[in-house]
């Protein structure tokens, strides 16, 4: 465990100061896909992995703001539709890596869902996907989406002028002791009642409620949400083995042509949501994107393109996808993936 744990921080700590995106969480999972095709047998602590799921929970909650409330209430059915149709392209690429990588149908779809590579590898593993293959395949998917994405967007001309400031909660040491108290109580109550996903989606679902209801405790600290991000990456990385070895070239080969029709869809789908709901292009490309609600709002901020729009429906979609992407993987997989 302490050098699973001393391997995922060196590489975390590497590719912050290179300024990668979701450094923690990609550079603890690249280091221990390495040490573990080298041969080491390493181990992950134990209850990481639900730590780090309710810490992600719990920040993700804190975006539900009084400006997103705002704009779920203007745009709530329309994000409701992005998150569906998110869900249907994440469908249609899997096939693309079903048969160039030559997988079972429940990797190749779980790989393909926008929804987080731990949270991913997690619902995949219960329905015998391959955890590896899955957080590996959504962190280089992610990787591509925040280093073209943006690209794309400004080259295209889309801009933005509005500066937005979002709301800030400071940090409190009772309030964040409450708000984690709180995150593993729902978790473990949710994992008793068999909840899917439960560490992860009972936190979100109660830090939304009393965010939107104007109940500010305390921020997560930055250095917190790193730790769950590495916590999550070596629960993933140590389920790596080298059997992966002979099979990576062809499955990686698989994400290329399969991340490309992914983004050709999304660009489609973001044309479609700014026709229909009457929001900016530029807008809807970013909400569309198949990223993170971190990275994609970020990116939102610093091209000064509708913030508060691009994190509702990122929120918006990342919950569908969670409650949905099992339920219509059996449909998709009776009627489509074989």
């Amino acid at each position: 465990m302490l050098g699973a744990l001393g391997i995922c921080l060196a590489a975390g700590s590497l590719f912050a100061w290179l300024k990668t995106p979701i450094p923690w969480m990609i550079g603890p999972l690249l280091a221990m896909a390495i040490v573990q095709f080298a041969g080491a047998s390493l181990a992950a602590p134990p209850f990481g992995r639900e730590a780090g799921q309710t810490i992600v929970g719990v920040s993700l909650g804190l975006y539900f703001t009084a400006p997103v409330v705002h704009e779920v209430s203007t745009y709530g059915l329309w994000f409701v539709a992005l998150g569906i149709l998110a869900i249907t392209a994440g469908g249609l690429s899997s096939l693309v890596i079903a048969r160039v990588a030559k997988v079972d149908p429940a990797t190749a779809w779980f790989s393909s869902m926008p929804g987080g590579a731990a949270e991913m590898a997690v619902m995949g593993e219960r329905h015998g996907a391959l955890p590896d293959r899955v957080a590996l395949a959504n962190a280089i998917r992610m990787l591509f989406v925040v280093t073209l994405v943006p690209a794309f967007i400004t080259y295209a001309g889309f801009a933005g002028a509005a500066d937005y400031t979002p709301i800030t909660t400071p940090f409190d040491a009772g309030g964040f002791a409450i708000l984690l108290a709180m995150g593993f109580g729902v978790g473990f109550a949710g994992k008793k009642a068999k909840i899917p996903n439960a560490y992860m989606l009972a936190p979100l679902l109660v830090t939304i409620g009393l965010t939107a209801a104007g109940v500010s405790l305390s921020s997560v600290p930055t250095p917190v949400t790193n730790i769950a991000q590495l916590l999550l990456a070596c629960s993933l990385g140590v389920q790596f083995q080298r059997s992966f070895l002979r099979e990576a070239p062809r499955f990686v080969a698989a994400l290329v042509p399969a991340g490309a029709l992914m983004l050709v869809l999304c660009v489609l789908i973001a044309l479609g949501l700014s026709w229909g709901s009457g929001a900016y292009i530029g807008a809807t490309l970013l909400a569309a994107a198949p990223g993170g609600i971190a990275e994609m709002s970020i990116t939102a901020k610093v091209l000064k393109i509708g913030v508060p729009f691009v994190t509702a429906a990122h929120v918006c979609r990342y919950l569908v996808v969670i409650l949905f992407s099992q339920t219509l993987f059996k449909l998709f997989r009776k009627h489509g993936l074989k």
